[in-house]
């Protein structure tokens, strides 16, 4: 697997590059969370001073047949240096089209679907570039296959915006929500209709702890920072995860994180004092989140496991994967 590291002359150069994102993770009027975390990965690159184009359609099979041929005409109508797909079957969109060089980063889902991984697992042979979210897109979680490890195999997550996920008032946080300044709340930090985060789980244990479970969903985006800090804890309960940025979010709010050992969780989380990182066991989790909901007041100091995941660090890895692109 490549090593990534962004030099200052590279950063220079690569500061001048153009390149093209393509999509259907990225968010709308309608799902306004939907791919928050790609488009604020565009953004700063943006920052860093490379020109970043996107190319968006919508979620559904009949966009997947439409969306080559669209992209086909805006391939021929400008110059890239190089075109970054996220998604395994928008990787599937860009090769049809005939992008090249090809970077295609791989989130979770798209890997351990049962009939999206295969996909996934092919394109990434014919990519340039294949990258998972986490170290754990190249393992077996929950049974399932991830990602081959290839010569071209990279590590690219989408950071943390430390200017949005910082530690704050709970009060002030659960006013603005409008939740019981008493209350007893953990939070799911998903949509509960997804299988995958296994909310059964979380339900479980906000029952046995006498606690309302709050919900991501198409929560504003804008408003999940005062979400985390209106929890007492998080909890992360899936079966798998391609990276878990919400596990990092938390952590620079300072709320404690349980979390089953996927994505980046055994990394980030594990070892923590106040948080907890294992399989899930119904009890076990429970006293965990017993002890948080009624000792534990003020915010857990985690800055040292953020710090290598903000948006910006992983931006700069990202301009290093496209380095060898740059004519």
């Amino acid at each position: 697997m490549k090593d990534l590291e962004l030099t200052a002359d590279a950063a220079n150069r690569l500061a001048a590059m153009r390149a093209l994102v393509v999509t259907n993770l990225y968010p709308s009027e309608a799902r306004p969370r939907l791919g928050r975390f790609v488009r604020d990965q565009v953004e700063e690159i943006r920052r860093l001073g490379a020109e970043v184009d996107v190319f968006t359609f919508p979620l559904g099979a009949r966009s997947y047949l439409k969306a080559p041929r669209d992209l086909r005409k805006m391939l021929r109508s400008a110059r890239y240096d190089v075109v970054h797909a996220h998604y395994g079957l928008c990787g599937w969109v860009a090769e049809r089209a005939g992008a090249r060089p090809l970077v295609v980063t791989f989130h979770g889902t798209d890997i351990r679907h049962s009939a999206v991984g295969p996909l996934s697992r092919r394109v990434a042979r014919r990519a340039e570039v294949a990258a998972g979210a986490s170290l754990s897109c190249f393992r077996r979680e929950a049974g399932k296959r991830g990602l081959p490890l290839l010569a071209n195999s990279v590590v690219l997550p989408c950071g943390v915006d430390t200017s949005r996920f910082r530690p704050g008032s709970r009060i002030e946080a659960r006013k603005s929500l409008g939740l019981e300044p008493d209350g007893r709340y953990l939070l799911l930090p998903a949509d509960p209709n997804r299988a995958v985060k296994r909310a059964d789980r979380a339900r479980a244990v906000a029952e046995d702890t006498e606690s309302e479970l709050l919900t991501a969903g198409e929560v504003d985006p804008e408003r999940m920072p005062d979400l985390i800090k209106a929890s007492s804890a998080v909890l992360i309960t899936s079966d798998s995860e391609g990276f878990g940025l919400a596990a990092l979010e938390s952590l620079a709010c300072g709320v404690p994180v349980f979390s089953t050992p996927v994505g980046v969780a055994p990394f980030a989380v594990a070892g923590i004092e106040g948080c907890l990182v294992e399989e899930f066991d119904r009890s076990v989790w429970a006293e965990a989140a017993r002890d948080a909901l009624e000792k534990r007041t003020e915010p857990i100091d985690a800055m040292d496991r953020v710090g290598p995941f903000t948006a910006r660090r992983m931006a700069e890895r990202v301009l290093s994967a496209w380095e060898g692109m740059v004519d």
